[in-house]
């Protein structure tokens, strides 16, 4: 089969399966977000990495690919978590062309009341639904599937 022939039925029971559990399981990450940290997604993520990151600050070109977003889009996002307090922008002493973006002590704290719900849901709704050797096959399959798309984009970027 090439990459333009119609997909096989196990094909498209795979894709439609991902398809509809992805979003499915995004809705109820979103809903869980909101509920107990008025957060989207995309700013939990923000946060996350933020958090994950030496002396929780990174700059904002650095965190835009760790997020998976265009540096326009981040900016956007930041600013909203700025004007919150949970996130802070300051120079980069040593470029003063980047620009470090910083959690603050209440985004960390915004951070520490999310996760528990956050875990909950991803247990709920994805782990516990699989067994062992099904969580090893999803995370093989899934990480293959994530290193194709980065080596797209650096491709793209190229």
């Amino acid at each position: 089969m090439t990459g333009t022939s119609p997909l096989g039925p196990r094909q498209m029971r795979a894709w439609l399966g991902f398809l509809t559990a992805s979003h499915l399981l995004e809705h109820e990450i979103e809903r869980q977000l909101k509920r107990d940290g008025g957060l989207s997604h995309a700013e939990f993520e923000v946060l996350v990495r933020l958090d994950w990151a030496e002396g929780h600050r990174m700059r904002m070109s650095d965190l835009a690919r760790e997020v998976m977003v265009s540096k326009s889009r981040l900016t956007y996002q930041v600013a909203g978590l700025e004007k919150d307090g949970l996130v802070r922008r300051r120079p980069c002493d040593a470029d003063r062309r980047a620009v470090w973006a910083e959690l603050t002590d209440e985004g960390a704290a915004t951070l520490a009341r999310v996760r528990p719900g956050h875990r909950a849901v991803v247990r709920e709704l994805l782990i516990e639904q699989l067994s062992e050797d099904e969580l090893e096959v999803l995370g093989d399959a899934l990480n293959r599937v994530a290193d194709r798309l980065r080596e797209r984009a650096r491709q793209r970027r190229r």
